[in-house]
């Protein structure tokens, strides 16, 4: 967790790309924010914060990433409300691998979110799969 918050700290922005389980986020991410939470000093305060979600269901996420604002107000970080990108019906518009290949979502928005965070600026971090896969 010291690591994760080093980098967090140490990071121009954070990206979180995250799935909705259960109207919410993954119990394993609210974990991780909740131990982030006590520490000091604290590593999202005033950090610039990008949501994404995907969902099977037709909300995309939604409920996911109201959830996730609600945990990061309190953290202090600042998230941004634009571009949202949220994608409903996630199994038949990204791959097994993880590659998005539904032509019909729109990339232009994708590409304003990533050209937003210029590659060197920082780091992406996915707290749902970091360090728990191996």
């Amino acid at each position: 967790m010291l690591e994760w918050a080093d980098i967090i700290r140490s990071s121009d922005a954070v990206v979180f790309v995250t799935p909705e389980y259960n109207y919410s986020i993954p119990g394993v991410l609210k974990n991780a924010l909740d131990w982030l939470s006590r520490l000091s000093p604290a590593p999202f305060s005033g950090k610039p914060v990008a949501i994404q979600t995907a969902s099977v269901g037709m909300l995309g996420g939604s409920r996911a990433q109201y959830h996730l604002r609600q945990a990061l107000l309190y953290l202090d970080a600042f998230v941004l409300s634009k571009p949202e990108i949220i994608i409903a019906d996630a199994t038949s518009k990204i791959s097994a691998q993880g590659e998005l290949i539904d032509e019909t979502i729109d990339r232009g928005t994708a590409r304003r979110a990533s050209g937003s965070y210029p590659e060197d600026s920082g780091v992406l971090i996915d707290l749902c799969r970091a360090r728990t896969s191996g």
